[in-house]
């Protein structure tokens, strides 16, 4: 089996997170524009997350976070996010690096990606498994998870209530079909 050099898995992925960076940028700096609103799923174990201990308790590995009507103070650098959205009532800032993020989806045009998480990327460096960065392209539909932000899921609920499945519709597009095995 011929060995990828180039590592195109790891320049996809690079390159996509760049355009969530690019998305969330934009949105701190105009707001959002129209309907558009952002599931933003994180990894709360990778280095640079910054969460309140209480938070970091109730979600010890994985937090999907919602951008839409209540958030507050959005920064974006280089290599991470700001934002401060409320949990069950209580005000809280969290500290976001592009890489720990899962997953990027916007129902609004149903566009998402899902991306490895660093464990995967450091198997995949050694060789052991394949790249799963996935594409989600209008019409089709990636999973949410809770809606921690989101209006029409009030905060004092959203810890205890279940995932919505995602909409149906569309196929997700998993780059490693491409891959010579």
């Amino acid at each position: 089996m011929p060995v990828d050099l180039i590592r195109f898995d790891l320049l996809v992925q690079e390159a996509l997170r760049g355009v969530v960076r690019r998305v969330v940028a934009d949105a701190a700096k105009n707001g959002l524009p129209g309907d558009h609103h952002f599931f933003i799923t994180f990894d709360t174990t990778t280095p640079g997350v910054k969460m309140s201990p209480r938070l970091h308790a109730q979600h010890p590995e994985e937090l999907t976070i919602v951008l839409q009507h209540q958030f507050w103070d959005l920064a974006v650098s280089d290599e991470a996010f700001e934002v401060g959205l409320s949990f069950k009532g209580i005000p809280e800032r969290l500290i976001v690096p592009f890489a720990a993020i899962k997953g990027f989806f916007d129902p609004s045009v149903k566009f998402g990606v899902q991306f490895d998480n660093a464990d995967a990327a450091a198997e995949e460096a050694s060789g052991k498994t394949s790249g799963r960065t996935a594409l989600a392209t209008p019409g089709s539909a990636l999973p949410s998870g809770p809606a921690s932000a989101d209006p029409s899921h009030p905060p004092e609920d959203v810890a205890d209530e279940e995932p919505e499945p995602p909409p149906s519709g569309g196929d997700v597009v998993r780059l490693d079909r491409f891959r010579k095995k």
